[in-house]
């Protein structure tokens, strides 16, 4: 049987992968992410939509947990990311944003580039979304998930083209399948619009209802010939439980 593919998301979806800065804690990265720059972020977007300008159709923020499955819960490469859906990509700016920090979070994070993908929504089960009452509805936070991404490095000298078509005829299917199969009940992946010149040719992001389900996915599927193309060593997993939504 022949599995349509999914359609994509209109626009483009921004990543904006995010790492604490040596000297900061995990915790005061995430304090400052929240309480400083996302507010002044739904802000700057807000007034760019009023003024007829290129804005955010939604902001969502992803926290890494820790890996209790690594030696002494080392902590991932990165702590986050941040999603932004824009009509276009926006035009990338000469320097990295926060080489000059405009707010605390800056200040406590690495240097941040950002990074265009088309993304393909190919299981829509629904998070929760609970603005906030007693304070400024967003942002608020989410959790109640466990949620696995990838980040999908691509092979030297390697096809994406290729690579991609195989992701969405055969990878896609495959995984969809097995997360119906153990009960995942969202799966969304994300190509890069530039792959050749990215440190990632994708993304690929499965949610669970709790951890279990993640780890029933894991004997039950079935290898495909993905690893074709991609680069074992530059392809990275994260576990979370929790987001950031800003823009909903």
């Amino acid at each position: 049987m022949t599995t349509a593919r999914p359609n994509p998301t209109p626009g483009a979806k921004m990543i904006y992968l995010i790492k604490r800065r040596a000297e900061t804690s995990r915790e005061e990265l995430i304090a400052h992410w929240f309480a400083n720059h996302m507010p002044g972020t739904i802000a700057r977007q807000e007034q760019s939509r009023l003024a007829g300008g290129p804005h955010a159709q939604r902001y969502i923020c992803t926290l890494f947990d820790p890996r209790a499955d690594k030696p002494n819960h080392q902590d991932p490469m990165w702590d986050g990311m941040a999603h932004v859906w824009m009509e276009q990509p926006p035009e990338a700016p000469a320097t990295a944003h926060g080489v000059v920090p405009v707010d605390t979070f800056q200040e406590k994070a690495e240097p941040y580039r950002q990074w265009a993908t088309r993304e393909y929504v190919v299981m829509d089960g629904a998070l929760p979304l609970n603005p906030q009452t007693l304070n400024p509805a967003f942002p608020c936070t989410r959790s109640g998930f466990f949620k696995v991404t990838f980040l999908v490095g691509l092979q030297a000298g390697a096809d994406s083209a290729a690579l991609f078509d195989y992701w969405l005829d055969v990878h896609v299917p495959n995984v969809r399948r097995t997360m119906e199969d153990v009960g995942g009940f969202r799966y969304v992946v994300s190509h890069s619009l530039t792959p050749d010149s990215e440190p990632f040719a994708g993304m690929a992001e499965l949610y669970f209802t709790e951890a279990s389900g993640w780890a029933r996915y894991l004997e039950h599927f079935q290898p495909d010939d993905m690893g074709n193309w991609t680069d074992g060593d530059n392809t990275l997993m994260f576990h979370s439980g929790t987001e950031m939504v800003g823009i909903p």
